[in-house]
């Protein structure tokens, strides 16, 4: 069972309308990069990029180093918290 604190990390890394359509896009479309998420979403490039650093940030993405491109998939808690999203 994790820490109160930790749990903490993850809603409020989650917080957010535009977090929770990038947890739903990466979950859709594992591998995807911020340009693809902004382009599927309609927002702002800067935008969407904190929001995904956010997200990496309490642990929900990972992000992988390819090439010169950068693409996100959700970590094993962003999956398991996607998961819980789902119940709602």
């Amino acid at each position: 069972m994790k820490t109160p604190k930790q749990l903490e990390r993850y809603f409020k890394g989650a917080a957010n309308h535009w977090r929770i359509a990038i947890l739903d896009i990466v979950h859709k479309h594992e591998g995807i990069t911020v340009f693809e998420i902004t382009e599927k979403l309609g927002g702002n490039f800067k935008t969407i990029s904190q929001h995904t650093r956010a997200l990496v940030h309490a642990g929900l993405l990972n992000k992988k180093y390819r090439g010169r491109e950068v693409t996100h998939l959700l970590s094993p808690y962003g999956k398991a918290f996607f998961k819980f999203m789902q119940t709602f």
